[in-house]
């Protein structure tokens, strides 16, 4: 894929879940295109090869998203100016259907994928506001866009994932403040998806044999998730990007 050369030069991005997958992909297009960002993730290693292995100004933050003392922390890398966010972090659920949610994965799916979320961009918009321009992007999911596609706990927080990004759009575009999602189908990445109920296999399993489209490369969503960042897409707000090689229209 061919990248932008100085698009983002002089902006400051922060990418949680930097250290791999679609976060990773999404730092190296950043940096490649001019970008200083802030990468963040919970494994230390995972930041260590990606500064090791990626020539580009970049800041790694160690820090568990779901820990509200972390959001103090990234703010500090990342400096007064702040122009952009990808809310990238997430993790899966065991394809558990409701009644074998247990509360943990509940709790814990929903603080990773939603809430941190959530606090982070909270977190970001005044220094977007004083200046009247940013963009935040938000991974969410094919899951979002249905309930055939993950457990109940992961369908529900990528559904939340689609509010989110559509009530904070509506408040602050007026103020120069984009937000927007994409919304992937199956990606090459490090997160752990096993099927942990037998009911949840014997139903989704022929869905997934015959609908499911080809595995996507981190850097697929990389370059939709730069584009929304970028200034090349000023005039896109609220919208939820189907990335997901037209499972969407199954």
């Amino acid at each position: 894929m061919s990248f932008v050369a100085h698009r983002f030069a002089g902006c400051t991005v922060i990418v949680t879940g930097g250290g791999a997958g679609i976060g990773r992909a999404t730092v190296e297009r950043l940096v490649a295109e001019g970008a200083r960002v802030i990468a963040v993730d919970v494994f230390s290693e995972r930041l260590a090869l990606l500064t090791d292995e990626v020539q580009g100004d970049i800041t790694a933050v160690v820090a568990d998203i779901t820990e509200p003392a972390s959001t103090d922390r990234i703010l500090e890398a990342a400096g007064p100016r702040i122009d952009g966010l990808a809310n990238v972090a997430g993790i899966m659920d065991g394809f558990e259907p409701t009644a074998e949610i247990a509360d943990e994965t509940w709790d814990r799916v929903l603080a990773v994928n939603l809430t941190a979320m959530m606090r982070l961009t909270r977190a970001v918009l005044p220094s977007m506001l004083d200046r009247g321009a940013g963009s935040i992007v938000n991974v969410g999911s094919e899951a979002g866009q249905r309930g055939s596609a993950a457990g109940t706990p992961y369908t529900t927080s990528k559904h939340a994932v689609n509010g989110f990004t559509t009530s904070t759009a509506f408040f602050y575009t007026p103020k120069g403040v984009r937000c927007n999602a994409v919304a992937p189908g199956p990606v090459a990445t490090s997160i752990e998806a096993p099927f942990r109920s037998e009911w949840a296999g014997q139903r989704l399993g022929p869905l997934f044999q015959t609908n499911i489209p080809p595995v996507a490369r981190p850097e697929e969503l990389a370059a939709a998730i730069t584009w929304l960042l970028s200034d090349d897409a000023s005039n896109v707000s609220g919208a939820i990007l189907a990335v997901d090689g037209g499972w969407a229209s199954i």
